[in-house]
């Protein structure tokens, strides 16, 4: 026990730093280097993001005031949370969130099955081709937001549109830009554009699971279909989490494609996703009540995101 001790002793000794070297500190080299490297992100997260939202948070709690009546000078002074009760005085605006909200419920699911099940295919030993696939599917995603809008909206336009053509032939005519199905059509597209992105995230986690997994399923007489529902998904739930999470976000932040559609549509007004109705407050100069609604936005997706997190890692007993 002595030599044992004697040894561990030594080691440790051996592993100590010289007493005249210098440490990391505040004006080293090594500390030069860090703030070297993390200098080109910093600036750019403060100026263009903490920036924004702090002077969005202190316009959410200033008010325009008149002096002199309905014609006098105006002036802009604190209001305290004003605009946040006027926020949630708006028939409009939970208008909106309803709106968004049944469309995150419907279209966030399907786009994440859809992009599950694209990836186990992709990532089954019996498909071929596989990269002329994975590329066609990642594809749409490489298309800005209102150039598919734009795209889309030539096959929904009665006008225009060879499907509705197509369909009127054959005695469907559909409505596609119709008071209820305007919202799906949004959907729609947005499924286009997303899944791709979504079906490459969750077939990267695929990868990274050992063969020896699957070669041990198959020798316990385990199907391509067991296999896939019984070791894939549960190995990769954290990628599908992480696309669930990030799809809340985009589903609350959805803007380009109703904006878009609301050319060809009088059934989506100027307030039909709460990105619209800031949009359309903050044309009307009300750049304070804009603020406010842009925070309560935000602090709903944080809170939906959040919660979503928090509820999946508490059944997965992390």
């Amino acid at each position: 026990m002595t030599d044992i001790a004697t040894r561990i002793t030594s080691t440790a000794r051996a592993v100590e730093p010289p007493k005249g070297r210098r440490r990391l500190t505040g004006g080293g080299p090594r500390a030069g280097t860090v703030l070297a490297f993390v200098t080109p992100f910093f600036l750019p997260f403060v100026l263009f993001y903490l920036v924004p939202v702090g002077y969005a948070l202190w316009q959410s709690f200033r008010v325009v005031r008149r002096s002199g009546g309905q014609y006098g000078t105006s002036y802009t002074t604190f209001g305290g949370f004003e605009q946040y009760v006027q926020v949630f005085q708006n028939t409009e605006f939970w208008s909106s969130i309803g709106r968004i909200g049944l469309f995150g419920i419907v279209q966030v699911p399907v786009m994440l099955f859809v992009a599950l099940v694209m990836a186990l295919l992709l990532d089954t030993p019996l498909l071929r081709l596989k990269a002329f696939f994975r590329i066609t599917a990642f594809m749409p995603y490489a298309v800005p937001g209102v150039i598919a809008a734009i795209m889309w909206s030539y096959l929904y336009s009665p006008q225009l549109s060879p499907v509705v053509d197509l369909l009127d032939g054959i005695g469907l005519k559909p409505d596609f830009l119709g008071p209820g199905a305007v919202l799906w059509s949004a959907a729609n597209v947005s499924t286009w554009l997303w899944t791709g992105y979504n079906m490459l995230i969750m077939y990267s986690a695929l990868q990274s699971i050992p063969q020896e997994l699957y070669e041990a399923a198959r020798i316990d007489g385990a199907s391509n279909w067991t296999i896939a529902w019984r070791i894939k998904v549960p190995i990769i739930a954290p990628s599908i989490v992480l696309t669930t999470v990030f799809s809340i976000i985009g589903t609350l932040q959805l803007y380009a494609e109703p904006a878009v559609l609301r050319q060809i549509s009088s059934n989506i007004s100027s307030t039909f996703t709460p990105n619209m109705l800031a949009y359309a407050v903050a044309s009307g100069n009300n750049y304070q009540q804009a603020a406010a609604i842009s925070v309560v936005i935000a602090v709903i997706t944080f809170v939906l995101s959040f919660g979503f997190m928090r509820l999946t890692a508490k059944r997965a007993g992390l």
